[in-house]
């Protein structure tokens, strides 16, 4: 059985009303990467989306972020990632997410 090397997070631009969702976030990131395992994302530097980020580069972990062009013009792009790309559309964006992370060639392989 192969090791996972990367794993795709959904999650949102805000970071809502609990505090404990973003310290959540945050944990979760950083856990990934001492795990070994990259951390492939929406590539904005706020809310959940940021915080996940930052957990997982606080640890020296691999971060993708996958952000569309419209999303960047309006600085919402993470800055110290890994790989930052950068797409036409929010389609092409969920695409290149699952594409990067092996998730779904992982699963046709079994």
């Amino acid at each position: 059985m192969s090791k996972l090397r990367r794993i795709c997070v959904y999650c949102g631009s805000n970071a809502g009303n609990d505090p404990a969702h973003r310290a959540a976030a945050h944990d979760l990131g950083a856990f990934l990467a001492r795990s070994g395992i990259g951390l492939v994302y929406g590539g904005g530097n706020v809310g959940l989306m940021g915080a996940v980020a930052d957990g997982a580069l606080s640890q020296n972990g691999e971060v993708i972020g996958v952000i569309p062009k419209s999303l960047m013009e309006k600085e919402l792009g993470h800055g110290g990632v890994t790989e930052l790309h950068v797409v036409t559309s929010m389609h092409e964006r969920k695409q290149m997410m699952v594409d990067l992370s092996g998730l779904w060639t992982s699963y046709l392989r079994r």
